[in-house]
Parts: structure tokens; C-alpha cells; sequence
């Protein structure tokens, strides 16, 4: 034992790491389908760890791992926290504020009712309503005020307790409440409400452009004969089903296929469309061939690219296809992600900012039409390390920044303000993509162990204060952590149902996006037998991400009393 305390007091981050590594292992065990989550296995095994000594760790440690992690998610968020301010998105950001200010209210509630400590008020908010970030953002605000170092520490502590015991809860609550409760409420059975949503889209109206579609690229040659004389215009709108010319080869040489250009007679080209449909091409065009050199030399590809043009949000694939116009000839879609699920495809369904697109064609043509549309997401773009410092830098001298509310200084802190930094930072980077480069797996490395090292440090440097908080008032947070959960669904699900006037379905998947809870998406799928509750997901969660976040300065300004 004298050499674990040795240990502790030498090198503390030694205990750190293992907290994050055994944390992040116990989080990735499902029973059934269900895990507690990284996050908060990571505090239960720092808490436990705690009780082995004292832990010391530098404040400025704190500042810089939460720091990367809010930064991060801000700007992850950035594109689709701005681009949601239209009147197209209007409806999902309502249910996100609605759902975020309810929850505010219920929390100030009981803090002013069982007169909580802003410590304890901040932690049962960060579980109840599943936001880490809010642990940061309150450490930050607390440490603005002042307060004697053993009394931080306690508040430190209660805000430990209070997550620790609120937030399993909230989570497990919040995966049965969007799947099987929000419906009951609004009168609907999810199944039969998703294979309607799914009817309206598939009987939608094909795209008025032909030149966007999400079928499978196929390319096959042939030689002219019967379309000697004829337009590449013409030939494509006899073939019809957005077939295009790839290439004309003439003599040996390449001519490039503009729509006014004629074919002749003997010709070699190239047709890429659906694979019924090109083959069917025969009688029009002549004899297919045997031409692998021309064919090899059709540089075709499979690119994903980010979308990010704010004037896309929100419009339909028909739309976008409209807007897109001759730049996707030759382009087609064969999958469109959110939030990591694929969503289902039809003319109708609506495009937004954050969202991947899959295109296929070749490769001068997915490189033009995604000009377009957004960026590529390239595998080998490497993190702009300058970008992502001055960013963070700025964002946390705004956090110092405050305004006085009666005799309590209101400021966002260090974390609040890298939260801001990375809405702009985000933003700024969709639109003008040369700067600021993050590829997503960076991304996800720098939330995951920010966020992972900032929670080990909060339960290791206060473990034992947060065993004894939880053992005096586990039962109490656990109570009010339930109301403060279900309290704000409720709300939100009735707001949406008889005010928005929202699809059920959507609501279902907006209820677990404003809530940023990634599992309630899937258990709605789930029992909906449809990926279409995910169209309802990303503007709440770019939106949730903020507004709860910042609600930890919020509250401590709310509750502390001097």
C-alpha cells in the first residue's frame, strides 16, 4: 500500500490513464444491446480509484483536456448549430430549447426547493439530462468565484456525486422513453407511422433534374452506329433514366463530350447509368464492345463528401438536385449518412448541413459536383494543429469574460468559451474548407480523451468526498434526477405533437438528438422497423449540444448564494 501512496503522490497521471483505459474497456460491454456508456464508467472507476489517497493534479491540466473536448464538439456542431437558424429547421431547434429550458427550470426548482449546492444542482443536470459537457462548464464557473480551495474541492465533489448517480439513470430513461413512451403519448404506434412516412417518400415525384440520382454507378462501351449523327443531348434523353456519355473516343482520340457534341459513326463510347438501362441501350447507340482500355481509363470512384453549403439545409434531394443543376451530370448517390446512420432515400428527403453524402461517377465528375455541395472527406488530411490552438486560445480568453447578475460575476468560463470558439472555428471551416483542417477520426480522438482525462481527474481528486455524497444523499439525487429527466421529454414530446404539429416520427429521433443521446436513435429504429426517426436527429443535437452545455454557468449563477 505504501507503494500505491508513493505512486499516487510521484505520478497521478499514471492512475489517470488507467482510469480512462479500464473506464472506456467496462464502457464498451453490452448486456442485451445496452451499455452504461465510456463516460460514465470512467467516473466510476476514478471515484473508486480516489479512495486509495489524495490526488493532485494541476488545474491548467483540466483547462486544456476539456478544453479539446467541448472545442471539438463545438466544432463538429458548428456547421449545423448556424445553419438550423432558418425557418426550414424552426420546428427541431423549438423542440431542442423547449426540451433544454425545461429541464433548466425543473433543475433551479429543486436546487431552490432542497436548497442544493450549485456543486450538486450542476452534477444532477449533467446526468439527468446526459451532457458531460455540463461537469466543465460548471467546474469553470465555480472556480470564477472565488471560493477557498477546500470549498471548491467539496463542490467539485457534489458536482462528482451528482453525475455519478444521475446519469445511468437519465441515460437508461432516456433509451426507453423515445422508443416506447413519446408515442404512447402522441397517440401513435411507430411502426405504422414510419411505414407511412416511408410511403410519402417513396411515392414522391421524381426529380425534376436528371442529373443526380441514387442509383449504382455502372459504365459499359459501345460503337456507333445507330446514333451517328445524333447529339449526346438527344441520346441521353432517349436513354432516359439519367444516363450519361463518359467518354468518346474518335480515331484514337478523346473528344470531349459536351451535350451539343455529334457522334459519328464509329465511335467508341462510354455509357454510365443503371445497369438495366445501359444494357437496354443497344438498339439506340450500336454494338457494345469488348473495350477494356477505354473502359480502365473512366477513372471511377467512390468519395464521400461532407455537406456544408448553409443554402442546401433543409431541401429535399429533388431540390438540391435543381440547384445543382448540369455540375452533377454523370454523379450518382448511392448513400446519404446522418450522425453515422444511413437515411433512407427518396426525391423527398430533406438534406442537412453535417450530413455525408456517398456519390459515385467518376472521378472529374464527383470532384466537380462536389464543389457544389460541400467537401471531400479525404482520409489523409491531417489536423491543422495551429488552427486548433488559436481557436481554443481565443475561446477561452472569452470565457473570461463576465457580467454581474446582482452579486454573482456570470461567465461562460474557459469551457463555455471553447464551446463558442468551435461553433465559429466549425463554421468558419465549412466555409472556406482550405483552413482549419479536422478529419473526423481526429475529431473523435480528441473528444474521447479530453473528455475521458477531464472526468478522471474530477473523480480521482475527489473521490472520497464524492463516495461520501453519493452514500448521505444517493437516494435524494436519484429521486430528483428521474423528474428532471422525464420532465423535460414529456414537454417536449407534447409541445412538438400538439404545437409543432411535428411527423411523430421525426419527433421521436429530434427527442434523442436534443437529448445527444446516440443509443435513443437506434432503439427508435429499432421498433420502427425504419432508419426514418433519424431524419429528425441532427439540427436537436447540434443544438442540444449548446444549449445544455452552456446551462452549467447558468445554474451556478442560479444557485449560488455567497
Amino acid at each position: 500500500m505504501d507503494t500505491v501512496r508513493w505512486i499516487i503522490t510521484t505520478a497521478p497521471e499514471i492512475f489517470l490513464l488507467l482510469a480512462v483505459a479500464i473506464g472506456t474497456i467496462l464502457g464498451r460491454i453490452r448486456v442485451r444491446g445496452f451499455s452504461i456508456g465510456t463516460t460514465a464508467c470512467i467516473l466510476v472507476v476514478a471515484v473508486l480509484m480516489g479512495q486509495l489517497g489524495t490526488f493532485t493534479f494541476p488545474s491548467l491540466l483540466r483547462v486544456i483536456l476539456f478544453s479539446l473536448f467541448v472545442f471539438t464538439i463545438g466544432s463538429r456542431s458548428g456547421p449545423e448549430f448556424f445553419a438550423s437558424l432558418s425557418f426550414r429547421t424552426l420546428a427541431q431547434v423549438a423542440l431542442a430549447l423547449v426540451l433544454g429550458g425545461t429541464g433548466l427550470a425543473v433543475v433551479l426548482l429543486f436546487a431552490h426547493g432542497f436548497r442544493l449546492d450549485p456543486g450538486t444542482a450542476s452534477g444532477i443536470a449533467a446526468g439527468a439530462l446526459t451532457q458531460s459537457s455540463v461537469i466543465g462548464t460548471a467546474s469553470g464557473a465555480l472556480a470564477q468565484l472565488g471560493l477557498p480551495k477546500d470549498v471548491l474541492g467539496q463542490q467539485e465533489a457534489n458536482i462528482a456525486a451528482g453525475y455519478a448517480v444521475t446519469y445511468v439513470l437519465g441515460y437508461i430513461l432516456t433509451l426507453l422513453f423515445v422508443p416506447f413512451v413519446a408515442p404512447k403519448l402522441m397517440g401513435i404506434d411507430l411502426k405504422v407511422e414510419a411505414k407511412k412516412l416511408e410511403a410519402e417518400l417513396a411515392g414522391s415525384d421524381p426529380p425534376k433534374s436528371e442529373n443526380l440520382s441514387y442509383r449504382k454507378f455502372q459504365a459499359r462501351a459501345y460503337r456507333v452506329t445507330a446514333a451517328a449523327g445524333r447529339t449526346v443531348r438527344s441520346v441521353e434523353e432517349e436513354i432516359g433514366s439519367r444516363t450519361v456519355v463518359e467518354r468518346i473516343v474518335r480515331g484514337g482520340a478523346d473528344i470531349e463530350p459536351h451535350l451539343d457534341t455529334v457522334l459519328e459513326a464509329g465511335d467508341d463510347i462510354v455509357l454510365a447509368g443503371r445497369t438495366a438501362v445501359i444494357v437496354a441501350a443497344k438498339p439506340i447507340m450500336g454494338t457494345e464492345i469488348d473495350a477494356d482500355e477505354i473502359l480502365k481509363t473512366i477513372p471511377g470512384n467512390v468519395l464521400e463528401v461532407l455537406v456544408d453549403d448553409r443554402n442546401l439545409h433543409g431541401r429535399s434531394i429533388q431540390e438540391v438536385a435543381s440547384r445543382v443543376g448540369t455540375d452533377a451530370r454523370g454523379v450518382f448517390l448511392r448513400a446519404l449518412t446522418r450522425m453515422g446512420r444511413e437515411v433512407p432515400l427518396s426525391a423527398d428527403t430533406r438534406i442537412y448541413v453535417g450530413d455525408v453524402m456517398t456519390l459515385v461517377g467518376s472521378t472529374r465528375n464527383i470532384e466537380r459536383a462536389a464543389t457544389a455541395v460541400g467537401q471531400i472527406l479525404r482520409s489523409d488530411d491531417r489536423t491543422d494543429i495551429a488552427f486548433l490552438a488559436a481557436g481554443i486560445a481565443t475561446g477561452l480568453l472569452a470565457g473570461l469574460v463576465s457580467f454581474k447578475i446582482g452579486g454573482v460575476a456570470l461567465t461562460l468560463g474557459g469551457g463555455g468559451g471553447a464551446l463558442i470558439a468551435g461553433l465559429v472555428c466549425g463554421w468558419l471551416r465549412s466555409r472556406k474548407p482550405t483552413m482549419g483542417a479536422m478529419p473526423r477520426p481526429a475529431q473523435q480522438t480528441l473528444s474521447d480523451l479530453g473528455l475521458g482525462g477531464f472526468i478522471a481527474a474530477i473523480g480521482l481528486g475527489n473521490g472520497a468526498a464524492a463516495w461520501a455524497a453519493i452514500q448521505a444523499h444517493g437516494l435524494l439525487l436519484v429521486g430528483m434526477g428521474l423528474v428532471i429527466t422525464i420532465v423535460p421529454l414529456i414537454v417536449a414530446t407534447l409541445f412538438a405533437r400538439h404545437v409543432l404539429r411535428m411527423n411523430p416520427v421525426i419527433t421521436c429521433g429530434a427527442l434523442a438528438g436534443a437529448m445527444t443521446v446516440d443509443a435513443a436513435v437506434t432503439g427508435a429504429c429499432d421498433v420502427a422497423e425504419s432508419q426514418t426517426p433519424v431524419l429528425g436527429v441532427a439540427v436537436p443535437y447540434a443544438v442540444g449540444n449548446v444549449v445544455l452545455t452552456v446551462l452549467g454557468p447558468i445554474i451556478v449563477a442560479a444557485t449560488y448564494t455567497g
